[in-house]
């Protein structure tokens, strides 16, 4: 596959793209376990998600 004069340019390109993809899922993956364990050191310790009680337990 010839990619022309500009190929160190298009090789950079997906390289620097795939390597900020990677960055960001391992980013999501890191923050979604330190979120989880934030939210069940909150459940044992007492706090109760609004999100969990139903309509009727609101009033």
């Amino acid at each position: 596959m010839a990619l022309g004069p500009y190929a160190s340019f298009i090789v950079t390109s997906y390289a620097l793209v795939a390597a900020v993809v990677l960055i960001l899922i391992v980013w999501i993956a890191i923050d979604h376990r330190r979120v989880r364990a934030r939210l069940h050191e909150m459940e044992s310790s007492g706090v109760a998600r609004r999100s969990g009680r139903g309509a009727a337990d609101l009033t």
